[in-house]
């Protein structure tokens, strides 16, 4: 993935030590959406129910593959295109759709399909080493701080990333097949910035929050920070061996 990285202060909600809600988590849940998909909403609308479940990591990656069509999403990333490509690439189904849902890196499924979703949690937990790390994040003194333990048995090197997430944003769509809708994304990842690799051993990775992604005007929307820790590479992902989120972040007052 083509991930940017720029920089910009970010003032701390709290200077408490804030820790991962997800105890025991059950899932990571992406959801590959788009402004310019009808049948898109409906998928939104679940994920919005689904983040109620404290056992699930539930995150928005809206895509900008369909902005021809006469609606420029405005919360897609690029990366999040390549990033759903590559899942199908790792597949090799060359599933490539929206709404579509991956569920622990490993399954997709109708993102507007609640019944499908927890097939494929399911079906995903079956796996032993899926979300079997007990990833934790801390907010404090002025930078995050993951904490990676080491795996019980033998694992393949994963890659470990953490996410600035806008946990609720209202958008007036002018123009496409949603023209006139106001329509509500939730836990919209804004930037991706690797940490680093696990290999297996305990490790603990830090980043200053001055070092985070922004745009212009990016800042005041994010409100949590999740992180992931995912086996294989962002060009073949695979399945989820941990995560973890928090609140953390608001602009700072003018």
């Amino acid at each position: 993935m083509n991930y940017r990285h720029v920089t910009l202060a970010i003032a701390i909600i709290s200077t408490a030590t804030a820790t991962s809600a997800l105890a025991e988590p059950r899932a990571v849940i992406e959801l590959f959406t788009s402004q310019g998909c009808s049948s898109c909403p409906a998928a939104d609308k679940l994920l919005g129910e689904l983040s109620r479940d404290p056992s699930l990591l539930t995150m928005s990656l809206p895509v900008d593959y369909w902005d021809y069509l006469g609606w420029k999403d405005t919360l897609a990333l690029h990366g999040h295109s390549d990033r759903q490509r590559a899942y199908a690439e790792a597949r090799g189904d060359r599933e490539v759709y929206t709404p579509q849902v991956v569920v622990n890196g490993v399954v997709h499924v109708l993102g507007s399909d609640k019944a499908a979703i927890e097939n494929a949690i399911a079906k995903t937990r079956r796996n032993p080493g899926v979300l079997a790390l007990p990833v934790t994040m801390s907010v404090a003194a002025g930078k995050v701080t993951v904490n990676v333990p080491a795996a019980k048995e033998e694992h393949p090197t994963a890659e470990v990333w953490l996410c600035p997430v806008s946990s609720k944003v209202s958008v007036e769509i002018g123009r496409g097949e949603n023209r006139d809708h106001t329509l509500t994304y939730h836990n919209v990842v804004r930037r991706w910035v690797k940490l680093g690799e696990w290999n297996g051993k305990a490790q603990t990775f830090s980043i200053p929050l001055t070092d985070l992604p922004k745009d212009a005007g990016l800042l005041k929307d994010i409100d949590r920070l999740d992180v992931i820790v995912q086996g294989g590479v962002a060009a073949k992902p695979g399945l989820m061996l941990g995560s973890a989120s928090t609140s953390c972040c608001a602009a700072p007052a003018n």
